[in-house]
C-alpha cells in the first residue's frame, strides 16, 4: 500500500515543479484594537502549467507567506482547461465580472500579450504568447481576474466548435484566419 501513494507524491511533486506561479496582488489590511493595530494580508494568485491550464485563488492569513500558500492551494484545485490555438486565444471574446469587462481578441505571431499587469499574469499562466486585451470599466484586480477567467471559460476550440455545427475539424480549420477574425475584413479585400 505505500509504493502507490509514494508514486502519488512523486506524480503531485512533478506537476507541482511544471506549474508557473504568478502573485497579481498582495493586499494589507489594518485593524485598531486596544494595544495597536493588528495587520492581516490577503493574496490573489494564478497558477497555470503554460500549456492551457490556469487556475486563481485568493488566500488571507496573519503572515504573506501563508496567505500566499493557502492562494497557491486554492489556485491549484480550481485550474480549469482553456482552448489555445497557435498561441492566441480562438476567437474574440469578452468576460463580465461586477463592474469589470474584458475584452480578449486573437493576434498573429509576433504581436506578443498585450495586456495590463493582472491580464497579462492569467494569459502568461494559461501559455497564450499572441493576445490584444482592453479591461474597461472596474480595474479591480479580482474583478478583472475573474472576468478573464469567465472569458477564458467561454472560448470554444475548433474541435468543440465542429462538433457543435456538424461540420469535421478539418473543413473548419482552413477558414481560419487570425487577422480576419481579428479585423472582421473578408478574405477578398
Amino acid at each position: 500500500m505505500t509504493k502507490p501513494n509514494k508514486a502519488k507524491r512523486e506524480r503531485r511533486a512533478e506537476e507541482d515543479v511544471a506549474l508557473i506561479e504568478k502573485t497579481v496582488l498582495i493586499n494589507r489590511v489594518a485593524k485598531v484594537v486596544k494595544g495597536g493595530r493588528r495587520f492581516n494580508f490577503s493574496a490573489l494568485i494564478v497558477v497555470g502549467d503554460g500549456r492551457g491550464r490556469v487556475g486563481i485563488g485568493h488566500g488571507k492569513a496573519n503572515e504573506v507567506p501563508e496567505a500566499v500558500r493557502k492562494a497557491t492551494e486554492k489556485a491549484k484545485a480550481s485550474m480549469v482547461e482553456v482552448p489555445l490555438m497557435d498561441g492566441t486565444v480562438p476567437h474574440f471574446v469578452e468576460g463580465h465580472f461586477g463592474a469589470a469587462h474584458v475584452v480578449l481578441r486573437p493576434a498573429s505571431p509576433g504581436t506578443g500579450v498585450i495586456a495590463g499587469p493582472t491580464v497579462r499574469a492569467v494569459l502568461d499562466a494559461a501559455g497564450y504568447h499572441n493576445v490584444l486585451t482592453k479591461v474597461l470599466g472596474s480595474n479591480n484586480p479580482f474583478n478583472v481576474v475573474r472576468a478573464v477567467m469567465g472569458a477564458l471559460d467561454s472560448l470554444e476550440s475548433p474541435e468543440s466548435f465542429g462538433r457543435r455545427v456538424g461540420r469535421p475539424v478539418e473543413d473548419i480549420l482552413p477558414e481560419y484566419n487570425v487577422g480576419k477574425h481579428v479585423w472582421q475584413r473578408s478574405a477578398a479585400q
